[in-house]
């Protein structure tokens, strides 16, 4: 039985990964918005009411499908790295490997422009109308969320010391928030209303206020704040205070863009992700591999299911470590990736024992690489120091189990009445990543972390390159409508707690919510995304519910289980269409006890 039951509605449907995001959706929505707009308002409480996880200075991939055009499509907030940022710049300073957090690592913030892009092109609404909540929160106050305060607390010190405008942005009267109580950033909510008050002395046109609100952060006073901000060197993950390589003219000659989505056919259903400049791809491989398996044979959970997904997981992942790159920079044989021969030679590979080897694959005969992965020991410090090493938004007590779940963000998805539909992960410039710029109320992303210094790989490092982002939205059409969006905060997890998501729904017949609440589990098979690249080629993390049967079978085949606490993995949020009847549905995860759905 679900903790909640399935919503559903005619008029609008919104799932996020925070109820006041979702609540600022749904009104948006209620005011004659559509779901561009709503999508928008929900973004950007978003970037408010979880500081600890996302930010404006962060990044964004936003999924979406336009009714009237009938096009899937994606819009890349994914901001690229400085001119400046080469191997040999980051060799200079003695470093083997880009930092998790500091300056080092910033990108051009992608987020805003994102939602600015979405907004000017397929919305309908002022920017002021969409800003509204956003700057309502920011400067009345929101709640603090668990963890958003153990986060603060844990790096109070740095924040007293080091980070001071960080400390002035989350510290009240010195000290860390109390859980659940009201937090401002009055510094943010004057950023939003300045770029409001341009944006409107722009002149009277929608379009030209949004165009006018975009110069106003990417070539205007928030650009020179971040410029001015990065010439000053911080503290950061090496132990030592760096300069950053961003500057105001990274941000001027940045532009948000709409690309197509690689898609592909499962089920019946066309599932839409972004493209591998995102490890968005790596869902679709995961598909392929598993369409030649009776699933449903198997049983939802059983150790032959649970099994068979692992091992498909770990040669898509491994694909992805060797493969994916910015395809404006590398070569990414993506058509010989997703193709069916290469599905069938890949499948053979799925033995009755765990594997414990990274086995990347040879699309097309190209020989995989995939660089060393040395290991650096973080700076001798304080317990924040150690966090700052770890370039995750998860920032963890000093005394937590070994068991605690890593990686986070937020997601949102939105539906409409007219068939509208999109699906937006944000993240990037949480409170750990970057000191908050002074006047603006915000950190930068550190997204560059997940660049490689070695050349040659798709994902080395480059001036103006995408650094590969985990970020990754799901769509889901049908009959060439709209069928299904959902998405998962979770660093490298995401396309493994979604596809158990999307498994549910469409293999066994669940209903988005019980499909939400289905037993979650993940891989540590190949390396992180983030600094320091950690993993554990045969563990198997996987909440405490799973039968007994099932975790005996799968140590049986070898698999090191690491059981996790119930509710504990992932925060799935989805919304979508019921084929038959056209009912608008949503469902929200209970884990975290911080997303919800709303539709009506």
């Amino acid at each position: 039985m679900a903790t909640r039951p399935e919503l559903r509605g005619t008029f609008g449907a919104v799932s996020s990964t925070h109820w006041l995001a979702s609540a600022a959706g749904m009104a948006t929505l209620e005011a004659g918005g559509n779901a561009f707009d709503a999508a928008a308002a929900t973004g950007f409480v978003l970037q408010v009411v979880e500081p600890h996880l996302n930010g404006p200075g962060g990044d964004v991939p936003i999924l979406f499908f336009d009714a009237a055009s009938g096009r899937a499509q994606v819009i890349c907030g994914q901001g690229p790295m400085p001119q400046a940022a080469t191997p040999e710049a980051f060799q200079a300073l003695g470093l083997l490997r880009i930092p998790g957090s500091g300056l080092l690592p910033a990108t051009v913030p992608g987020a805003f422009g994102a939602w600015l892009r979405l907004l000017e092109e397929h919305g309908t609404m002022r920017l002021a109308q969409v800003l509204q909540y956003a700057v309502g929160y920011a400067a009345d106050g929101y709640p603090v969320l668990p963890k958003a305060a153990e986060a603060i607390a844990v790096l109070a010190e740095l924040f007293r010391d080091e980070w001071t405008q960080s400390g002035r942005t989350y510290l009240v009267d010195g000290a860390p928030p109390r859980p659940r109580s009201r937090l401002r950033n009055p510094a943010l909510a004057e950023t939003y209303r300045r770029i409001i008050k341009e944006a409107e002395a722009a002149g009277p046109g929608r379009e030209q206020q949004i165009r006018a609100a975009h110069q106003a952060f990417y070539g205007g006073f928030v650009a020179e704040a971040i410029d001015a901000h990065l010439r000053t060197a911080a503290l950061d993950a090496t132990g030592r205070r760096n300069r950053g390589l961003l500057t105001g003219d990274d941000m001027a000659r940045w532009e948000p863009r709409t690309e197509a989505t690689v898609h592909r056919a499962y089920r019946g259903l066309e599932v839409h992700k972004p493209g591998p400049w995102s490890q968005g791809p790596v869902f679709l491989q995961q598909l392929a591999l598993l369409e030649g398996f009776d699933l449903a044979a198997m049983g939802l959970d059983s150790a032959d299911y649970l099994h068979t997904v692992i091992e498909c997981a770990k040669l898509a992942y491994a694909d992805r470590e060797a493969w994916y790159g910015d395809p404006d920079f590398t070569d990414v044989p993506l058509s010989a990736l997703l193709a069916g021969d290469y599905a069938d030679e890949r499948r053979r590979l799925v033995g009755d024992r765990a594997s414990g080897t990274l086995r990347p694959g040879a699309p097309a005969g190209r020989p995989p690489r995939i660089p060393p992965l040395d290991r650096a020991e973080p700076p001798v410090g304080p317990y924040w120091q150690g966090q700052l090493y770890d370039g995750l938004p998860t920032v963890f007590p000093p005394v937590v189990a070994a068991t605690e779940a890593r990686g986070d963000t937020c997601c949102l998805t939105v539906t409409d009445r007219h068939g509208n539909m999109v699906a937006a992960t944000p993240s990037g410039g949480w409170l750990k990543s970057s000191p908050v710029v002074p006047g603006l109320g915000f950190p930068l992303g550190t997204r560059g972390q997940m660049a490689w210094l070695e050349e040659g790989h798709p994902n080395s490092l480059a001036p103006g390159k995408r650094p590969r982002t985990t970020l990754s939205p799901t769509l889901v059409l049908q009959d060439g409508q709209a069928r299904l969006a959902f998405g998962t905060p979770g660093g490298d997890q995401q396309d493994q707690w979604t596809l158990g998501f999307f498994l549910a729904h469409a293999d066994f017949g669940l209903d988005l919510q019980r499909a939400v609440e289905t037993l979650a589990f993940h891989s540590e098979h190949v390396p992180s995304s983030f600094t320091p690249r950690t993993h554990r080629p045969l563990a198997v993390r996987i909440e405490s519910r799973r039968s007994d049967e099932a975790a005996a079978g799968l140590t049986r085949r070898g698999h090191a289980l690491v059981s996790v606490p119930d509710w504990s993995l992932g925060k799935v949020c989805a919304v979508g269409v019921e084929p038959g009847d056209g009912l608008l549905r949503a469902a929200a995860s209970p884990r975290g006890e911080q997303a919800y759905a709303v539709a009506r």
